[in-house]
């Protein structure tokens, strides 16, 4: 992040969070989320996107520990090393530029629970939280056993 990036700002709750453009693959309106019993309290269950099963994340259960719970609510179709996955967000709002002289670290990145905040983007009157998918799903409890359970299953089908 030292020459600033693209970021699309997603709102959940009352705040802005972002993820840089590169780890966004679109964004859609909600479809059918499948229930699979069992799994974390943060992942409501699977979808389809373009053809492909991905799990889907709550981000309202993950950042404040309840359902997202509005009636038009967006997908961010994210995708890391490892896999894709369909994150609910109350509103995805816009690409923005992000120069590096308004990034500002903070230290809740050393916070174990929270080590995905990769920092704070200070625009004008406004604070954007950026997000790192690939450190998120390195820390979700569960997160380990679906990513090696969806890429064993994305190996099958492909022999």
């Amino acid at each position: 992040m030292s020459d600033g990036f693209k970021a699309v700002v997603f709102t959940c709750g009352s705040e802005e969070y972002a993820i840089s453009i590169h780890n966004i693959i679109s964004i859609e309106k909600e479809e059918k989320i499948t229930a699979v019993p069992h799994l974390p309290e943060y992942m409501p269950g699977i979808t389809q996107v373009r053809g492909e099963l991905v799990p889907v994340l709550d981000f309202e259960q993950i950042l404040y520990r309840r359902q997202l719970t509005e009636s038009d609510v967006k997908m961010l179709v994210v995708k890391t090393a490892q896999l894709s996955l369909a994150v609910r967000v109350k509103d995805a709002k816009e690409i923005v530029d992000i120069p590096s002289n308004q990034l500002k670290q903070i230290g809740l990145a050393a916070y174990k629970q929270t080590e995905y905040f990769k920092g704070v983007a200070q625009l004008e009157d406004r604070l954007i939280t950026i997000i790192d998918p690939e450190i998120l799903t390195e820390n979700l409890q569960g997160m380990k056993e679906i990513r090696d359970y969806m890429l064993q299953m994305k190996t099958s089908e492909s022999l």
